[in-house]
Parts: structure tokens; sequence; C-alpha cells
């Protein structure tokens, strides 16, 4: 399959899933949760688990960019702006994706005007908001002598450069080696402050001493882990998609491929590590909870989606070097691994709040929303469908509207021929 279908079909596909959950947005800001199947017993539900999901995206995309702005790999260095660019698009799927949660979205700022910082939840939107303002600087200085070079062209898109570049004309050699240390420094400290800012999601369930499925300390060390292997994978995809990764960059893909399988296996160390002494503490409402993700009415998620399509099918992929040399067979085995991780994300918010904690309680009182059967209703479903076809469209308007550094090196060399 040629790179060119590969677009065309990511460009169709955001399309239609924009499309098919328009009339959900609609739905859900004129009728606001009456179409939603959450409620008393469970008020968290897909949207949740879609929003930790793509934090997790944007956090793992940015640490693997660190790579390249931090650490110096010249291995991952093609995908290192990629890498960024995709931390920015995952980081606005999950700020829609928890609005649509938000009973009054519009009074978030209340959290960053009166804030109490002794609430995990007030120091993890003050993060966010530093992480997007530094991903916005970083991708800026990263893509700033692109753009200046890119605005002397003519045409359309040099209109729209001149406008982002805000007045800057200078792309001499000196000014691209200030702009490389001044993303160096970003990179440096977004290294903490996105460990610090996905750790306090996972901090956020972590604290919940009522909710023996999250209360401990490994938690937000799951959180990171799980972040790297997901945001590796989703590079590994969008890479081969559109930046030739199946041809030209080839070998890139492998090598993140590689690092993704190593991260994967540590990953699941990790959630067998608690698995298991979750079962040998004998904690009746951990045990209980266990039995729900592993044969209650979700053992599908985790043994079919998470264990099968997420783990053990990636993980014959991309173990066997052949299949591994392969970039087709890596990006399509990195594409399972991150869906996957949705279900990962279903399974902690899930079950963790569907165990009843009183015995008989939901007996006790009869209504739709006094249950712990969840299950996302149509809206939610097609409402978090179009978020992803969002994001598909807004990776193929990166991919035909940013400037490429191929090209502005081309165009550099050809003007100093002359």
């Amino acid at each position: 399959m040629s790179a060119r279908t590969l677009k065309l079909g990511f460009w169709t596909l955001g399309i239609v899933l924009i499309l098919v959950g328009s009339w959900a947005w609609i739905d859900r800001w004129i009728n606001g949760d009456r179409h939603t199947n959450y409620g008393s017993i469970v008020p968290w539900g897909l949207w949740v688990a879609a929003y930790i999901y793509f934090i997790g995206l944007s956090a793992g995309s940015f640490l693997v960019s660190s790579l390249v702005y931090v650490f110096n790999i010249k291995r991952f260095e093609s995908v290192g702006r990629l890498a960024l660019y995709s931390a920015v698009v995952t980081l606005i799927l999950a700020l829609l994706s928890i609005s649509a949660d938000l009973g009054h979205p519009f009074r978030a700022w209340h959290v960053l005007v009166y804030p109490n910082f002794r609430s995990p939840m007030a120091w993890m939107i003050w993060l966010y908001s530093a992480y997007f303002i530094l991903l916005l600087l970083e991708l800026w200085f990263v893509l700033r002598h692109d753009l200046v070079v890119g605005a002397g062209r003519p045409g359309w898109r040099a209109r729209i450069y001149r406008i982002l570049v805000f007045g800057s004309r200078d792309a001499s050699p000196e000014t691209l080696a200030s702009d490389r240390q001044v993303v160096r420094v970003l990179a440096t400290i977004g290294v903490p402050l996105a460990v610090m800012f996905h750790g306090g999601v996972g901090s956020l369930f972590g604290v919940v001493s009522s909710r023996p499925a999250w209360h401990g300390g490994l938690f937000p060390i799951l959180f990171l882990v799980s972040a790297l292997v997901s945001g590796g994978a989703l590079l590994v995809l969008v890479s081969a998609i559109f930046q030739d990764g199946l041809r030209r960059n080839r070998e890139t893909v492998q090598a993140l491929a590689t690092l993704v399988l190593g991260l994967l296996l540590f990953d699941l160390l990790l959630q067998v590590s608690e698995t298991l002494v979750g079962f040998y503490g004998n904690e009746p409402d951990r045990v209980e909870n266990l039995r729900l993700v592993y044969g209650g009415p979700y053992w599908w998620v985790f043994w079919v989606w998470q264990l099968g399509v997420g783990t053990v099918v990636p993980i014959a992929l991309l173990a066997l070097p052949r299949t591994r040399r392969n970039p087709a067979i890596a990006a399509a085995a990195c594409g399972l691994i991150a869906i996957g991780f949705l279900a990962v994300r279903l399974n902690i918010v899930i079950p963790g709040l569907a165990d009843e904690q009183l015995q008989g309680l939901t007996a006790a009182w009869h209504s739709a929303r006094f249950s712990t059967d969840y299950v996302p209703s149509p809206m939610e479903f097609t409402f978090t469908a179009g978020l992803v076809g969002i994001g598909l469209v807004l990776f193929g308007i990166g991919e035909w509207f940013l400037p490429r550094p191929e090209e502005t090196a081309a165009e550099e060399v050809a003007s100093v021929s002359a």
C-alpha cells in the first residue's frame, strides 16, 4: 500500500468520523448528560477513559521528542517535530474529551483563578496549562527557521507563514543555532513537567483510598510507562503514513518499534505485578474489582481488546526480527498497541467504579442512573468517534501545511549554488 493511499485513507476516515460525531456534539451541548449512560454509581465513563488515553498519548509523544531535543539521539531526529505536533494534537483531543464530561466546562477557568493547591486536580490543571504553553513555544522554535524560509516563497501558504513568524525574517545559521538552544532549554524543562502532569493524572486515581482498585503508589508510574508505550506506538504509525516510513524512513520506524516493544514488555510486567499483589493480598474489594475486569461483564475488554489485540498480537509481530524489520508490519503492530491502550484506560475507569461498595445499595433504589452496569450510550460512542476524526484531520492538516525540513534544505542548497 502506497503512502498516498494511506494518507487518503486517513483523510477519508477522519472526515467520515467527524460527520458521524457532529450530531452527538450538538446533542451534548443542547441536552447535556440526558443521553449518556453514566450515573450516580458510575459517574465517570467513556469520555474520562478517552481523556486519560489522549493525555497519555500526548505525554508519551512529548517524552519521545525529548530523546531528540534533550538527549540528542540522532536515530530519532526525523520524528522529533512530528512527536511535538502529535503531543499538541492529542492534548487538544484530551481537553475536548474531558470538556464533554464536565457539567459546566466554561467554568474551568475558576480552577486557575481560585485554585486550591491541596487538590491534585488543581495542580493537574495548572500543570496542563504550563505544558500546553511550553508545547506551543517549543514547536514554534522548532519550526521557526523553516517558516521564515517558506515565507519567502509564492503562494497562500507563504502568506500564512508570514503571520506565524510574527515578523521574523532572520534565517541565518546563527539564529538557527540560537533557536536550537532555546528548544533544548524548553525540552529540558518539559521533561519533568510532562512527568509531573501525567504522573499527576495517575495520582488523581491513586490517592482515592475509598477505591481499592486505584489506591496505591504504583499508579503514577503505571500511567507514565503506559504513556511512553502508547505515545511511541502512535508515532510509529503516524511516521509510517506521513513521513514515508515504509521506504525513506524505514530504519527510524524499525528502531522506534523496537523501543516500543521494550516499553510494552516493561508495562506488562508492572500490570502483572499489580494484579498478582492484588490477588495475593486478598482484600475483598480489590479482589472483587479484579474479578470484574477478568470475568465480569467487561471481560472481553481485557481478554480480547487489551490482551489479545493490544498486547499478544503486537508482541508476536515485533518480537520476531523478520517481521519487525518490515516497516509495514511494525507500523500495523504499533497501531494495534495504540488502539489497545484505550482498553487499558477503560479497564481502569469503569470496573474501578462498578463494584458495589455497600452490598445491596443498587437494590435499594430503582433508577437507570443508579446502577453498576455501565455501557456507553450511542451518543457517547459517536461523540468520541468524532474526536478521533478531528485528530486524524489535524494530523492530515499538519502534514499538508507544516514546512518539511528536507524542502527547506533543498531550497537553501539551490540558492547557494545559484
